[in-house]
């Protein structure tokens, strides 16, 4: 009887370790960022916010920080206000950016290759990034670099381990 219970103690722990790789970091969301035009809410200290209020329709992000593999997907990436509202305006690619150990001395942003934004605001990307070995309280955005690289979105709601959700 000992021994079955040990084995099946075994087989749970293995397969509960098995489930969680928490080196898979996904954002069930991604949320535009709503500063008031010509204000900053810089992160870390070096990204800075801007370009007006955006607003999104729904997105999601996914990093394996053990072999930097990532996607990310937006929809309705557009502007909330002022004459281009409903509307990404002039702006027709974003980048995403991974943020590790933010705020630290050690934080490193690592972006992605450009790609399109559609009249829409959709955009989607699969990437591989050279994430360093510690990447503490990763945070993603996805950025403008029409305008210097511009934070205008956020991955929210941030869990470890796999799940359902699009992407890879």
């Amino acid at each position: 009887m000992k021994i079955r219970f040990f084995l099946l103690s075994l087989g749970l722990t293995a397969a509960a370790a098995f489930a969680q790789n928490n080196n898979v970091v996904r954002w069930l969301q991604i949320n535009g960022v709503t500063t008031a035009p010509g204000a900053d809410n810089p992160v870390g200290g070096v990204i800075h916010g801007g370009a007006g209020p955006w607003t999104t329709k729904e997105g999601n992000a996914r990093i394996d920080l053990s072999t930097g593999d990532g996607f990310f997907e937006v929809e309705g990436l557009v502007l909330n206000g002022g004459n281009a509202s409903g509307t990404p305006g002039p702006i027709n690619s974003v980048v995403g950016t991974l943020v590790c150990n933010a705020g630290t001395q050690n934080q490193t942003v690592l972006d992605t290759p450009a790609t399109d934004l559609s009249s829409r605001g959709d955009a989607e990307l699969t990437f591989r990034l050279n994430v360093p070995s510690a990447c503490d309280n990763p945070l993603f955005l996805i950025r403008i670099p029409q305008v210097g690289l511009r934070w205008i979105a956020t991955g929210a709601i941030r869990v470890n381990g796999h799940g359902n959700g699009s992407g890879n």
